[in-house]
């Protein structure tokens, strides 16, 4: 077990050693400085193959921690091991789409019209266009149908467009995962509260009362394109079928218990946010036709845009609350600026690999998508720290990433550890890492990345299993102590 070094350790220690009677009165004679108390408690720090061995994990484990500045690496555990880098790979598209579209990049969602507006009808079609804005959400589209409104549009002559074909079309992230999770959605161009529609259920006399929204903080509305029913079963909790683009979901009535809610993923995201657009266009007295997906033609005359936030801000949400969708949609739209717009997500993730690969030092660097939701990446501890060394001296990336909370060696939280870290996280079943930032206690700046897997209890998985799958929490939790151990251990070992 390694000792955490607190600020209350730091300061008892330096307090304890001022009141000292050594210190009382003025030495005779010359004696040699007293030992820093980091001194003492190097002797008592386990080696990293001891605290392995404690954690028990089985599979395989990669790490790597350099200094941050010269990129001397300190200590290594099979540092060229490639393993699944799950979320961990965040860090990397968020770089990737900084260094392709610009910090102050933003996404642009437009509203286009084929025709002159004359009596306030459109005299031609209405076009939704998306720009791969991963943050687009119900209170955007209210905004864009407000612009309408106050361009006195009433309706129009011709079809409503929804176009999402700016960036390829993807049915779902990861088609290994089981269809209901919410943060494994379809991906595409045009996209809205991150392509989940929000399911409530009450209860009702000896029923339910079933609501599916596209939910906001300011607006409520129903969609149509997302179906429940109740079935008179325990398993499978969830089923889907795509309906020619409507959503169809089953739940299985003994999982309802008295009510709850929870998000599910949208597979036709275009009309989702087509649909929701009609919607409140109604409430605002615009009358739309049912949205047409198709792609739209270059011309026409814009009548209302909306804006993300920028990049920078983008990517730090991204970082913090590990969004899968903003991660593919920032990797796509980078990677259709460097060359020709790519045709999957697999194509996308391979040329942010290459990227990698040529401009930060990686050798060996694997990605499925962006996010790291799919098992397939693979990625070393060393290329992750070459990585994290290259774009140390910029700054940004460290500014983006969110501070860890520290633990202890049983999983409790640290709030007064003498040092800092700033990292991003990755969690799959039977996966875990984590890689970024260490700042040691005399300030000394550390960068590290923390690989643990074992595949083959994840592939043993079945895919319907796959949400909480028995074992993976336990195993997950031991390997987060793991890696604050092997924390704790560096900011001891290698504080200056």
């Amino acid at each position: 077990m390694v000792k955490v070094i607190s600020k209350r350790a730091f300061l008892g220690g330096l307090g304890a050693s001022l009141v000292s009677p050594v210190f009382a009165n003025a030495p005779a004679t010359s004696i040699r400085p007293a030992p820093k108390l980091l001194d003492f408690s190097k002797r008592l720090i386990p080696s990293a193959d001891a605290l392995i061995a404690d954690a028990n994990l089985g599979g395989k484990i990669g790490f790597v921690v350099a200094d941050a500045k010269t990129g001397l690496i300190l200590e290594a555990h099979s540092p060229v091991l490639p393993l699944p880098p799950a979320s961990v790979a965040k860090a990397i598209t968020a770089v990737y789409g900084i260094s392709s579209l610009g910090l102050e990049h933003s996404f642009e969602t437009q509203v286009i019209a084929t025709g002159p507006v004359e009596a306030g009808v459109v005299q031609g079609d209405l076009l939704l266009v998306g720009g791969g804005d991963p943050t687009l959400d119900t209170n955007a589209l209210a905004t864009l149908v407000k612009a309408l409104k106050q361009k006195n549009v009433t309706s129009i002559k011709g079809d409503f467009i929804v176009d999402g074909r700016g960036l390829p079309y993807e049915r779902m992230i990861d088609p290994g995962q089981p269809d209901h999770l919410g943060y494994n959605p379809a991906v595409s161009a045009l996209n809205l509260n991150y392509n989940r529609v929000h399911f409530e259920w009450k209860r009702a006399g000896q029923g339910f009362d079933v609501s599916m929204e596209a939910r906001s903080d300011r607006f409520r509305p129903a969609v149509k394109m997302a179906r429940m029913q109740i079935i008179d079963r325990k398993v499978p909790v969830y089923t889907y079928e795509d309906a020619k683009g409507i959503d169809n979901w089953t739940v299985a009535r003994g999982a309802l218990g008295k009510g709850g809610s929870r998000w599910l993923p949208v597979r036709r995201p275009d009309l989702y946010a087509g649909e929701v657009f009609q919607v409140l266009a109604r409430s605002e007295g615009i009358r739309l036709p049912s949205p047409t997906a198709r792609p739209s033609l270059p011309g026409g005359t814009l009548l209302a845009a909306h804006r993300s936030r920028p990049l920078r801000e983008v990517a730090q949400g991204m970082l913090k609350y590990s969004t899968n969708l903003t991660a593919e949609l920032i990797g796509l739209s980078a990677s259709a600026t460097r060359g020709s717009v790519p045709d999957s997500l697999a194509a996308s993730g391979a040329a942010m690999a290459d990227w990698m690969n040529t401009d930060l030092g990686a050798r060996r660097a694997f990605f499925k998508d962006h996010s790291g939701l799919s098992d397939q990446s693979r990625l070393s501890a060393s290329d992750m720290v070459k990585a994290l060394n290259s774009v140390g001296s910029e700054g940004y990336l460290r500014d983006l990433m969110k501070n860890v909370t520290l633990l202890d060696a049983r999983g409790r939280a640290i709030n007064d550890a003498a040092y800092v870290v700033k990292a991003k996280t990755g969690t799959l079943n039977f996966v875990s890492s984590l890689a970024g930032y260490l700042t040691a206690p005399e300030g000394r700046l550390l960068s590290f990345a923390i690989f643990t897997a074992d595949l083959e209890r994840r592939a043993a998985i079945p895919r319907a299993n796959r949400e909480r799958p028995p074992g993976a929490k336990g195993w997950s939790r031991r390997s987060r102590v793991l890696q604050h151990q092997l924390l704790s251990r560096w900011a001891l070992e290698y504080s200056t």
